[in-house]
């Protein structure tokens, strides 16, 4: 299984990539994993709210397979524990998906057609964090979930 991070938005700030890179690095030893940092789309500013996601949700649905699984991050979606995200991500390898996407959407959030696609929606918190933050946040919790499965020293409780 591959584990993709997707993010809407504009490149890691300095404060954040350092992070981001190293989380990366360390869940590379457990899974291939990559970013891919997808821009926003063309005359964004110009954009309502509404068509912002829209044509972000366009680009997202053409960019993912029909077999990826894709989690959705979404203030609406299921929150999990450290645990229960190391068992998501264990059943997930168990039944040989290919390519697990966890997708983080634009500053509006994610469209409705994103949201119906997604085999799963998962909420960090109920408080709103910068996207870049989250970036960071995702990328140490999945390590977080591998050292788990592990049973590694990193995680404890």
């Amino acid at each position: 299984m591959k584990i993709h991070f997707w993010s809407i938005g504009k490149s890691n700030e300095a404060y954040i990539k350092e992070g981001v890179e190293d989380f990366t690095k360390r869940i590379s030893k457990y899974y291939p994993v990559g970013w891919t940092i997808i821009p926003l789309p063309k005359n964004a500013g110009m954009l309502s709210e509404m068509d912002l996601k829209k044509k972000e949700g366009e680009i997202v649905l053409e960019w993912l397979s029909k077999d990826d699984y894709l989690v959705a991050l979404d203030e609406r979606g299921k929150q999990l524990t450290s645990e229960g995200l190391a068992d998501f991500i264990q059943k997930r390898s168990n039944e040989s998906i290919r390519n697990l996407v966890f997708l983080i959407g634009g500053v509006y959030g994610l469209d409705d057609a994103l949201l119906k696609r997604a085999n799963f929606k998962w909420s960090l918190s109920t408080l709103v964090f910068p996207h870049q933050l989250v970036r960071l946040i995702l990328a140490e919790q999945v390590y977080r979930a591998c050292t788990i499965l592990r049973n590694e020293k990193y995680h404890h409780k």
